[in-house]
């Protein structure tokens, strides 16, 4: 898991490069959350312009809703509980699915103030789920209910916009199949640079 300190950015600043990247490729996006309850969603469609690329959410607070919703397997949650880099991952598959769009974010955890599903406050897990290829990054955040969910906003769509741009990210970045190169954009858009 990698420890992160105090929040470097406002949710907006990393929210905007990831629907300007999106809008760029053509791409649609979605959310699946549990612990951040909408907030990634809220970051996303506070960008202007974001009706563009942004078709909708998923909060799958409970732990039966993540498999009646996003078809996480039951036996996966039975088994692993709700704070697990595999059930981040098939809520991710599972929005990108139900919501029909190119990419899906989710986010699963402990925001506190007690632990869950015996992991300890701050233990976060999310993921990024593109057609050719899912990435989960684990992560251990400090601090109280607040500033671990609005982390988990930032570390989620820093990493959407890691994948965009299909550059290994740093420590805690762990593909679930090979990445796939990155997609060709639509016809007449020129490739952005970022």
């Amino acid at each position: 898991m990698r420890p992160t300190g105090p929040v470097p950015a406002r949710p907006g600043e990393p929210a905007a490069a990831a629907i300007r990247m999106l809008a760029r490729r053509g791409l649609t996006v979605g959310t699946a959350e549990s612990l951040t309850g909408g907030l990634v969603a809220a970051a996303l469609t506070a960008v202007p312009g974001a009706s563009a690329v942004f078709r909708g959410a998923i909060v799958a607070y409970a732990t039966d809703l993540k498999a009646t919703l996003l078809g996480v397997p039951a036996e996966l949650l039975g088994r692993v509980g709700a704070v697990h880099p595999d059930v981040a991952v098939a809520m991710a598959a599972g929005a990108r699915r139900r919501l029909g769009v190119s990419v899906a974010l989710a986010t699963t955890g402990v925001a506190g103030p007690e632990p869950a599903d015996g992991q300890p406050v701050g233990t976060v897990h999310i993921a990024v789920s593109m057609p050719a290829s899912s990435v989960h990054r684990a992560l251990r955040l400090a601090g109280d209910r607040a500033q671990i969910r609005e982390r988990t906003v930032l570390d989620l769509l820093g990493l959407l916009v890691d994948a965009l741009t299909a550059t290994a990210p740093g420590p805690g970045w762990t593909p679930s199949q090979p990445p796939g190169p990155p997609p060709s954009p639509p016809p007449g858009r020129p490739e952005d640079g970022d």
